[in-house]
């Protein structure tokens, strides 16, 4: 039986794969590309949550596509928002015509004799077997594993009589009106599930076991919104993007420049909010600096006019137990809850967990190296997007993607079958590839690629330096091999100079 061959594979139909394959039908119009999504639906992670809430924490001018300007008032969007707007997106520009639903990736084996990967996808409920072919293959499927999340073994958790419930797979039918709810967990997750909840429920408790920084924004950008009402909508679109890069810039350059400073700043906002009497150097005032997690953002201040408003609260407290009526607390104080949900975190999973292979050697991701936060060392015809975790994801997807076209068309003018970066390991100092402490980060560090101390193994976040290098960099930089050959790349030894644009 004949494999089916494709140019490029894009692994993943959610906001960066569709995101991807615009670039590529738009920038490489000859070349022939399917996108394989192991769920039935356009998506990804906007498909995937369902939780009461559910929202950005990035405005839509930046986590939204250049290519398509958001239309809705509010910047702060909603995730079934999300979910549509990356839909009609899909349906407007005939993507969704190249997707293939139900189809999930579970190998992938490059050959350098063919210059092709072979990829082993289970297609449908029966989950049959499959192998098609493409000459470059482009996971857009994140970081993180869709079918379970992060959860502790708590002490007692078979005790509890309530529901327990994680955000990752909230039931269709839970319904938590008129009881009491508590949400473990101080992340964006829980800042959002909290007054999402509290609206229904008897009362919601925020229990965490270290506070997290907090900033409120207006879910409507009222300087956007006006320069929406006088400029033609993709130049509006274009001008209101740039604003929010250039301010997302900004308040990350003083959290890292200026953390004492950025400390003062965040709980001023945060004092502003809750009354002169609340004990805001226990519930949101953090051990670590500014940004050395992410920052969460709440809409309208809507977690704390629930704290306010008595609907909601927070405890800052380590968990002893579960109990049959709630949990016991370090403190001895017992919070009584009829339903605890478990917004404890994700469990980082590169690649959506595809097993790779290079010319039969079986590739392990915690070992290479990353180049240009995309593309795996010593890996060729391959690359994964990644966005930033300091901004919005949508903007480094773009930059990956056109990046990745820029690199297809290059090695179509020069006849090049195959491309692999080579990393110099011997000069590169190791360092993990997120720059966070957080505790889904730290768990994961040994499974996720390292960087380097300088480009391009470097992995940036900030998207104006990133720009630079992505869209105007030269795409053979020597680091970058290429080959015409069916033959495995090699790089030539550091100490011998060869010319740019000669293939190995």
């Amino acid at each position: 039986m004949s494999t089916e061959h494709f140019d490029v594979l894009i692994v993943g139909a959610g906001l960066s794969g569709i995101g991807a394959a615009y670039h590529l039908q738009t920038r490489c119009p000859g070349k022939r590309y399917a996108i394989l999504e192991g769920r039935s639906a356009i998506g990804g992670t906007w498909d995937l949550f369902r939780y009461p809430g559910v929202r950005s924490d990035s405005d839509m001018f930046t986590l939204g596509y250049s290519f398509r300007p958001w239309k809705e008032a509010k910047a702060i969007a909603d995730g079934p928002s999300i979910r549509e707007y990356v839909r009609d997106t899909a349906r407007e520009l005939g993507i969704d015509r190249h997707i293939r639903f139900n189809h999930r990736v579970r190998a992938a084996s490059w050959s350098s004799e063919q210059a092709r990967w072979t990829v082993e996808v289970d297609v449908g409920p029966g989950e049959e077997r499959v192998r098609i072919s493409c000459s470059f293959l482009y996971v857009c499927s994140g970081y993180y594993r869709y079918e379970s999340g992060y959860t502790p073994s708590f002490p007692g958790r078979d005790d509890f009589q309530g529901q327990l419930v994680h955000p990752q797979q909230w039931p269709e039918d839970l319904d938590y009106r008129g009881k009491r709810v508590v949400v473990i967990g101080s992340g964006a997750t829980a800042v959002t599930l909290v007054p999402a909840m509290a609206a229904d429920a008897a009362h919601v408790t925020m229990l965490q076991r270290s506070p997290t920084y907090i900033a409120s924004l207006p879910s409507e950008d009222p300087i956007a919104n006006a320069i929406r009402e006088h400029l033609p909508e993709r130049i509006a679109h274009r001008v209101a993007r740039w604003k929010n890069v250039a301010l997302s810039l900004l308040i990350y350059q003083v959290c890292q420049r200026a953390p004492r400073l950025a400390r003062r700043m965040l709980r001023g906002g945060v004092a502003r909010q809750l009354p002169p009497d609340f004990d805001i150097d226990t519930h949101f005032n953090p051990r670590y600096d500014p940004w050395d997690q992410r920052l969460c953002l709440v809409p309208d201040a809507d977690l704390f006019r629930a704290v306010r408003e008595g609907r909601a609260s927070v405890v800052t407290d380590g968990i002893r137990t579960f109990t049959k009526n709630g949990i016991l607390l370090e403190s001895g104080k017992e919070l009584q809850a009829d339903i605890i949900v478990t917004a404890t975190g994700l469990e980082l999973l590169l690649c959506g967990g595809i097993r790779l292979a290079v010319d039969g050697d079986v590739l392990e991701p915690g070992r290479s190296f990353i180049y240009k936060g995309l593309m795996l060392g010593g890996v060729p015809n391959f690359a994964l997007c990644l966005g930033y975790t300091n901004a919005s994801w949508t903007l480094r997807a773009e930059l990956a993607s056109t990046y990745v076209c820029r690199l297809l068309s290059h090695m179509d003018r020069h006849g090049y079958r195959q491309c692999s970066p080579r990393p110099e390991e011997a000069v590169l100092d190791t360092r993990p590839l997120l720059g966070l402490t957080s505790g889904y980060v730290r768990r994961s560090v040994d499974h996720l690629p390292k960087q380097g101390s300088k480009a391009p193994w470097y992995f940036r976040q900030n998207y104006v330096l990133d720009l630079l290098a992505m869209k105007l960099g030269p795409v053979d930089d020597g680091t970058m091999v290429f080959s015409r050959e069916g033959r495995p790349l090699r790089r030539e030894p550091a100490s011998t100079e060869r010319p740019r644009g000669v293939e190995a």
